[in-house]
C-alpha cells in the first residue's frame, strides 16, 4: 500500500509512523512522464516528515506534486529558482480566527506572506451551525468587518469561502459554544435530555458534512457554563467520525493542571484524540506549573491517549477586555452584561471580584499583573478607536478613575468585549515548549493587510509574525529545534493529527501545497506597537499547485478549498 494510500485511510497517523517514513528516498518521475505546469529546481527540499533535506527539484502537475529528484532534463511551462532556498510543504495554521477577515479579503496577506497554506478554525465559537438566535449574536457581535451571513450550517461556511474565492485551504472544529447558544442559548444552565439529543445531532450532521471535531473554549461565558460530562456526550459523537477535541482549557492560570485533567479525562471516556490550543502557564504565579504540566501530558501519552498541543511564540495572549469580568457577568449574553455595567451596585460587586483572588474564574486582569500589562487594541466605537494602543492604565490616567472602573466603563461605552492583548507569559517556558516534539503551531489571530478596513484596529502581532518567529528567532537564530522538525511541526504534525487527506508531506501524489523561502533571512516584523508589517524571507508560496506568493509578492490567485475531516460522509 503506497504512503498516501495509508494517509487517506488513517485519520490519525501516530509519530512513530512519520518517523518510519523519515528514511524515505524522494521519488522522480518515469522517463516518459509527460511536461510539468511546475518545476521548483535546486532547491533544498524538506519532505516534511523531519528527516534530513535532499538537494533536489519538485515537480508539479495540476493540484498535486507530481516527482522529486533530478529533474533537469525535464520541461515545464514555468521554472522557479530556488537556489540556496528551502522548499517545505505548505505551514498548516491550527488556530486561525480568519473566519471573518477571509470573507473581508481571501487573500490571506499576512499568513500567505509566511508560508501558510491551510488555516484550521472553530476555538469555541464557529461561523456554523446558525440558527436565528445565533445569527442574531453574530450580526450584532461584528465591528470593523460587516457581512451578511449567507449560511446555516458550518459545512456552508466552509463553502462560500471556497466559492467566494480565498488564496488558503480552509477547514474547521465546530464551536461547542456555538451548539450550545443553538440549543440552550446564552445562559448559565444545564441542558435538559431532549436539549442534550438536540446538540448531539447538530454535531452528528456537521461530523457528516466534514467538520474535523469539537473546539471549545472554556473560560469565556457561555462556555464556561456547559460542564464536563456534556463535553463529553458531544465528543461521543465526533470520535465515531475520527474527529478530535482542541481546547481553551477552563484554567491556564491557577487551576492549570486540574484543567489539564479535565482535557484528559474527555479525551479517555469520550476515546477521542484531544489538543491544548495554545499551551502555556498564564500568569506569574503559575509559571512555575510548565515542568509539571509537560510532564503529565507525557505520562498521558505514554499510557495511549493521544494529546497534543499547539504554541504562539510570544509573552502576551490576546482576548477582549471581559476576560477580566467574572463569567457570571455574561449569563443571559453580552446585553445582559451591558445592562449589569451600568448598575452601580452590581458594578460594585464586580469590582470586588476582579481584585479578589479566586481559582473559581480565569482573572486576566489579576494574571497580567496589572493595568500596566494589559494593552487596548480594537475598539468597535469610532469615538473611542484614539484609545487603541494604550494600556489600561494609561487610559484610566487620562480619564482620572481607577483601572477596573475604567474597564467597565470602556466594555459599556463601546458595546464590545474590545480587544485587548494581556502581558501573561514567561519567554523560558515558551523555549521549554518548543522542544516539545508533539507541539504545533497556531496564530490565535485573524489573517491581515496593513490596508482598509485592517487598519481600524491594531491585532496581536501573532497575526503577521508567529510562524516566521519560529524560523527566524527560535530555529535560525536561537537554535532551539533544528529546521527540518520545525517544518515538521508546522506541516505534517498538523496535517496528520486533523487526518487531512494528501496533505503536510512533500511527496509525490501529495496536493501541491509548498512553500519557498529564505533560511537565512525569514523573520517577523510586526511588534505590540506596530503589529501591521510582513514578515520577510518567503519568496514563493504554492496552494493547489497554484502560485499565490511569487518573487515575495501575491499574485491575487484565490485557489484555496474546504478541506474536510476523515469522517466527512463522501
Amino acid at each position: 500500500m503506497s504512503f498516501s494510500n495509508r494517509l487517506t485511510i488513517s485519520g490519525f497517523i501516530g509519530l512513530s509512523m512519520l518517523s518510519s517514513l523519515s528514511a524515505a528516498e524522494p521519488s522522480a518521475p518515469t522517463e516518459t512522464a509527460p511536461d510539468f505546469d511546475i518545476i521548483v529546481k535546486g532547491g533544498t527540499v524538506y519532505n516534511g516528515t523531519g528527516a534530513e533535506p535532499k538537494h533536489a527539484d519538485v515537480a508539479i502537475r495540476g493540484d498535486r506534486i507530481a516527482g522529486i529528484g533530478d529533474l533537469k532534463t525535464a520541461k515545464a511551462k514555468t521554472i522557479i529558482d530556488a537556489t540556496g532556498l528551502a522548499v517545505a510543504p505548505g505551514f498548516i495554521n491550527m488556530l486561525s480566527w480568519s473566519n471573518e477577515s477571509l470573507i473581508q479579503d481571501g487573500r490571506s496577506q499576512s499568513e500567505i506572506r509566511q508560508g501558510v497554506t491551510t488555516e484550521i478554525m472553530g476555538e469555541g465559537e464557529s461561523m456554523g451551525p446558525v440558527n436565528d438566535r445565533v445569527r442574531e449574536h453574530m450580526l450584532r457581535e461584528q465591528a470593523d468587518i460587516r457581512y451578511e451571513i449567507k449560511w446555516n450550517t458550518l459545512a456552508e461556511y466552509l463553502r462560500y469561502l471556497e466559492t467566494r474565492g480565498v488564496s488558503c485551504n480552509v477547514a474547521s472544529f465546530i464551536g461547542a459554544t456555538t451548539i450550545r447558544e443553538n440549543v440552550i442559548g446564552f445562559e448559565d444552565k444545564a441542558p435538559t435530555p431532549e436539549q442534550l439529543d438536540q446538540m448531539r445531532e447538530l454535531v452528528r450532521k456537521e461530523m457528516e458534512a466534514g467538520a474535523l471535531g469539537i473546539g471549545t473554549s472554556l473560560i469565556y461565558p457561555p462556555a464556561f457554563y456547559a460542564k464536563t460530562d456534556e463535553l463529553i456526550e458531544l465528543c461521543k459523537v465526533a470520535a465515531k467520525y475520527q474527529g478530535k477535541y482542541v481546547s481553551h482549557m477552563r484554567s491556564e492560570g491557577n487551576r492549570l493542571l486540574e484543567a489539564l485533567d479535565e482535557l484528559i479525562r474527555i479525551s479517555r471516556e469520550a476515546g477521542i484524540p484531544a489538543e491544548l490550543y495554545h499551551i502555556k502557564a498564564a500568569g506569574q504565579p503559575n509559571w512555575g506549573k510548565i515542568d509539571d504540566l509537560l510532564s503529565r501530558i507525557e505520562a498521558a501519552r505514554k499510557d495511549g491517549l493521544k494529546i497534543t498541543a499547539d504554541l504562539y511564540t510570544y509573552t502576551a495572549g490576546g482576548t477582549g477586555l471581559d476576560a477580566s469580568l467574572p463569567p457570571w457577568t455574561e449569563d443571559g449574553g453580552y446585553p445582559a452584561l451591558f445592562k449589569r455595567l451600568r448598575d452601580p451596585a452590581t458594578r460594585e460587586k464586580i469590582k470586588v471580584q476582579v481584585q479578589t483572588p479566586s481559582d473559581e474564574w480565569e482573572n486576566m486582569y489579576l494574571a497580567a499583573g496589572g493595568p500596566e500589562h494589559i494593552l487596548l487594541v480594537g475598539f468597535k466605537s469610532e469615538k473611542l478607536k484614539p484609545l487603541t494602543g494604550k494600556t489600561l492604565a494609561e487610559v484610566a490616567k487620562m480619564r482620572g478613575k481607577d483601572p477596573i472602573d475604567t474597564a467597565m466603563d470602556l466594555i459599556a461605552e463601546d458595546e464590545s468585549r474590545i480587544g485587548t492583548i494581556y502581558f501573561i507569559i514567561s519567554e523560558e517556558n515558551i523555549k521549554k515548549e518548543l522542544t516539545k516534539p508533539w507541539i504545533a503551531f497556531g496564530s490565535d489571530e485573524a489573517s491581515q493587510a496593513p490596508e482598509g478596513v485592517f487598519l481600524k484596529s491594531n491585532p496581536h502581532p501573532r497575526a503577521y509574525g508567529n510562524f516566521a518567529r519560529v524560523l527566524g528567532k527560535y530555529v535560525r537564530d536561537e537554535k532551539m529545534i533544528p529546521l527540518a522538525e520545525a517544518i515538521r511541526r508546522l506541516s505534517a504534525l498538523p496535517a496528520t493529527n486533523l487526518g487531512l487527506d494528501h496533505r503536510g508531506f512533500l511527496q509525490e501524489g501529495m496536493f501541491a501545497d509548498v512553500v519557498v523561502f529564505d533560511p537565512a533571512t525569514i523573520s517577523d516584523r510586526a511588534t505590540f506597537e506596530k503589529p501591521h508589517q510582513y514578515a520577510v524571507g518567503v519568496k514563493h508560496v504554492f496552494v493547489n499547485g497554484v502560485q499565490v506568493l511569487k518573487d515575495g509578492e501575491h499574485t491575487g490567485a484565490k485557489p484555496g478549498r474546504a478541506l474536510w475531516g476523515p469522517g466527512k460522509i463522501r
